[in-house]
């Protein structure tokens, strides 16, 4: 497999000089980013839990981490996550690489790890235990659950002869509110340290559908064991979506057996608001809520649950048809009924919120789209797919009367690009002779916001300049977009 080729300083003069007069050569790794999205669960929220199906799209709301190199002396480890106030170093020397390395513990890029390993989680507790102690007891664990994942990956994948290096994430995904951010930065994760050990070769324009699929997968597996570290018994939807970007399909079955994913490659492209209602809730009593009124009327729930399953089903029907055409807002307006029909259905679950159903009225009485609630419910968030009539001035009004009511409104799109690298971390304008602006640690950690970053980055909706370098692993085959990306076909 061909891997990714990385130039040092003084290459060519090697060849030229005697071996005896080689100079030690110690080419630094470029500067480079990897990014994920986040996802919302467009249809099937509690049918799941039930054998249902269920479906998750991306969204353009993204997870960004750049990779800085150190020089050889420096023998640290550096995780920086500043949206969440984390920034912590380990001693490369220091770190239990003997655990993980031994042959009986010993995982390789190539492997399937469907669970986490006991004694390899214990073993890193005392470097776990240092991280944020001076935070909050909510932070410390968010802080250290980060830490966990990124030490997991890096010891599993990596070995004690890697150089010192920064890895900073910034997300412009909410944290916290059932948006996938943490499967996000598992896949940026993944996908980074795999690229260091340069196992990825991809993705470019010559590389073989087959190859590419590999690879996705590759990432997919990794980035499941950092949410595993995050979450115990994560459903593999999450990590899933953001790999592969577009939209799955996804069904539980007995919980005896592995989960069926199955990708909806043709999902469109489509404009979505996010409203978050910022009421907390708990997912788990809201699962609660609806077993207990499914064992209380069960004559009643399981028709319900059935009737999600089929909406379900009709959406994947419907994108997956060469009639859909998202273009027409009769293909936009069928999937907007599905939306509006499965909200209905999950308020007589019980499951909706006062201001849930507030957002839902805002933007009906507007004639703006179609909104449900997107998670658990509760509380949380909302989306709504926009229609043709979605004009700036009434989204300015219906930013306006959200902000007065104390929600949070992202507009993004649904359906768009998975995991992408930025190697080397430089984007350009135009033509190569015109060269790039470098995304270095400094101008990283100083972007403003979901703003500043996306247009820092060349990313997301914010990203208003045609920025070239980033290249997405796609499932609907190569093509270039708008933004003058190139995406190619993982199969």
């Amino acid at each position: 497999m061909e891997s990714l080729k990385v130039d040092g300083p003084g290459r060519s003069g090697l060849a030229q000089r005697p071996l005896t007069q080689r100079k030690p050569s110690t080419p630094m790794m470029p500067a480079f980013m990897t990014s994920a999205p986040g996802k919302v669960i467009v249809y099937g929220e509690h049918a799941v839990v039930y054998g249902k199906a269920a479906m998750a799209a991306a969204i353009s709301l993204r997870s960004y981490l750049l990779v800085t190199a150190l020089t050889k002396s420096q023998r640290t480890i550096t995780l920086r996550f500043p949206d969440i106030g984390m920034e912590h170093s380990w001693k490369i020397d220091h770190l239990p690489w003997s655990a993980f390395s031994h042959p009986s513990k010993k995982k390789y890029y190539y492997d399937l790890v469907d669970k986490l390993d006991p004694e390899l989680v214990e073993v890193m507790q005392p470097h776990l235990s240092v991280v944020s102690p001076k935070a909050s007891p909510a932070d410390k664990k968010i802080h250290q659950n980060a830490a966990s994942a990124f030490l997991y990956l890096l010891l599993s994948l990596g070995s004690k002869s890697f150089s010192g290096c920064i890895y900073t994430i910034r997300s412009t995904i909410p944290i916290g509110a059932g948006l996938g951010s943490s499967a996000s930065i598992s896949v940026c994760l993944s996908s980074a340290i795999l690229l260091q050990l340069r196992t990825l070769s991809g993705p470019h324009p010559d590389q073989p559908p087959e190859e590419a699929e590999l690879q996705i997968e590759r990432i997919n597996r990794w980035a499941f064991v950092g949410e595993m570290c995050i979450h115990g018994n994560p459903s593999g939807v999450d990590n899933t979506v953001a790999t592969c970007g577009k939209a799955v399909v996804f069904k539980r079955g007995d919980y005896t057996s592995a989960p069926t994913v199955t990708p909806v490659r043709n999902f469109p492209e489509l404009p979505l608001l996010l409203v978050n209602t910022r009421q907390s809730r708990s997912t788990a009593t809201e699962v609660a809520k609806v077993a207990s009124l499914r064992k209380t009327h069960s004559s009643i729930i399981e028709p319900i649950l059935e009737a999600i399953d089929k909406i379900t089903e009709s959406a994947y029907h419907l994108v997956s048809s060469s009639a859909f055409d998202s273009k027409k807002s009769g293909s936009v307006q069928k999937l907007g009924d599905l939306m509006k029909i499965n909200h209905g259905l999950l308020a007589a679950l019980g499951v909706s919120h006062p201001k849930l159903e507030r957002i839902r009225e805002l933007v009906e009485s507007l004639d703006l789209g179609w909104t449900k609630l997107t998670g658990a419910g509760g509380g949380g968030s909302a989306i709504a797919l926009l229609n043709s009539n979605a004009t700036p001035s009434s989204l300015q009004g219906l930013q306006r009367q959200l902000d007065n009511e104390g929600f949070e409104k992202y507009q993004t799109t649904l359906g768009g690009d998975g995991v992408g690298v930025l190697w080397p971390a430089v984007l350009r304008s135009g033509s190569e002779d015109e060269g790039g602006e470098e995304i270095d640690q400094e101008n990283f950690l100083n972007a403003k916001g979901i703003e500043g970053v996306e247009m820092l980055v060349g990313v997301g909706l914010g990203a208003s300049e045609k920025r070239e370098g980033w290249k997405f692993w796609s499932n609907v085959g190569p093509h270039v977009d708008d933004e003058g990306r190139q995406e190619y076909t993982s199969g």
